[in-house]
């Protein structure tokens, strides 16, 4: 095995196999600070990880999509040793013919999803946020590095 076949399989040991994940989305601010320059906007969201993949249920009118229409680079990062860059987009509407595997997974790893997803609502979306360069820390060394620089584009660990 590779050392990016383990970095993969240590995120999906802690962020995949079909479980809700706890992560901090990072986007960048609409409003500029006091000298004009763009302002991080963080937040916690609930999501699920596949194949280097983290998706979110969210609102198309809230802040953060707004921000990630404006600029859809972004940064994660998870209380499981992982911060990562990567590019959302806005799949749609949950409800589209499209995203049926994704409302599905949403049903089945979010507890809440049927209380307050809000399916039926056309602004209730899938983000997909794709991730494309990060770190793991793995202070165990279960598959005997430390720390992985992962590019995910190129699949590789540097």
């Amino acid at each position: 095995m590779s050392k990016y076949d383990d970095a993969i399989k240590l995120m999906e040991e802690r962020c995949g196999n079909g479980k809700e994940v706890v992560i901090a989305l990072a986007t960048i601010s609409l409003s500029a600070n006091a000298a004009g320059n763009p302002r991080p906007a963080a937040r916690m969201v609930c999501a699920y990880y596949e194949d280097g993949v983290f998706y979110v249920s969210t609102d198309a009118t809230k802040n953060k999509s707004l921000q990630i229409e404006k600029n859809n680079e972004v940064s994660v990062c998870g209380l499981d040793w992982f911060a990562s860059q990567g590019i959302a987009e806005n799949l749609g509407w949950v409800k589209d013919e499209k995203n049926a595997e994704i409302l599905a997974m949403f049903k089945k790893v979010f507890g809440w999803f049927e209380y307050v997803g809000d399916e039926d609502n056309p602004n209730s979306i899938v983000m997909r946020i794709t991730l494309t360069e990060g770190t793991i820390i793995d202070n165990e060394k279960k598959y005997g590095e430390q720390k992985y620089e992962i590019d995910f584009i190129n699949k590789v660990v540097k």
